[in-house]
């Protein structure tokens, strides 16, 4: 089963390199990154493949939900993070970025592959963020909370040089603000307990990822 991808954005040049495991990304190939992505996903696909099936979510619950729409907003940190290891020029900063693409890719997996051993489809006919008690007020011109518009995608694609570096820093921490925002929604909305447990997991890197964004950000002056 594929991803779903934004809506905005055309695909993105062949991923690059990172293992995942914070090594220096300039220590990678393209063909490394690209293979460290699939990897991920597979894991994440594998990772799915365990959720048990005893007690198995509806098409209109909130774990589906939250599957459906934290694939398509992780979708677009994959793709902002293989910008910036592409790119970029500050080694933290393509660091930063090799690791959310491939950790994303692999999250992206494992929600899509609950989704199939549920019996659902990766789309449903609930509106974005239907899911969460608030969700539809964080829903701004079709984006969900974070999420960088066409406009600012654009511009990140363009850009070059330190610009790039503080855009892309800038924008992921917006990103993933918002990402954190949503999984707590299903975490307070209880349910599926392996999909708390991988909510957990999503919340801690990302609050990782955060403090090493805005250290990044503040030591470039952004």
């Amino acid at each position: 089963m594929t991803a779903p991808a934004t809506t905005d954005t055309p695909p993105v040049e062949p991923p690059v390199t990172s293992s995942g495991d914070r090594r220096p990304a300039g220590r990678y190939g393209a063909l490394a990154l690209t293979a460290a992505v699939v990897v991920g996903l597979l894991l994440g696909y594998a990772g799915g493949l365990l959720t048990p099936t005893l007690t198995r979510p509806g098409d209109g619950s909130a774990e589906a939900g939250f599957a459906r729409d934290m694939s398509t907003h992780h979708a677009q940190a994959v793709e902002m993070g293989l910008i910036a290891f592409d790119r970029g020029t500050d080694p933290e900063v393509r660091q930063i970025g090799g690791d959310i693409a491939t950790g994303q890719q692999g999250e992206i997996g494992t929600m899509q592959t609950w989704l199939r051993s549920w019996g659902l489809d990766p789309t449903g006919s609930q509106p974005r963020m239907a899911w969460m008690p608030d969700g539809a007020t964080k829903v701004e011109n079709g984006l969900m909370p974070g999420m960088a518009t066409p406009e600012e995608m654009a511009k990140l694609r363009v850009a070059q040089g330190r610009e790039l570096d503080v855009l892309f820093l800038q924008m992921m921490i917006k990103h993933h603000l918002g990402g954190i925002h949503m999984i707590q929604g299903i975490l307070d909305a209880g349910g599926d307990d392996d999909v708390r447990t991988v909510a957990q997991t999503m919340k801690n890197t990302q609050q990782t990822d955060l403090t090493n964004l805005q250290n990044a950000l503040k030591r470039l002056g952004g």
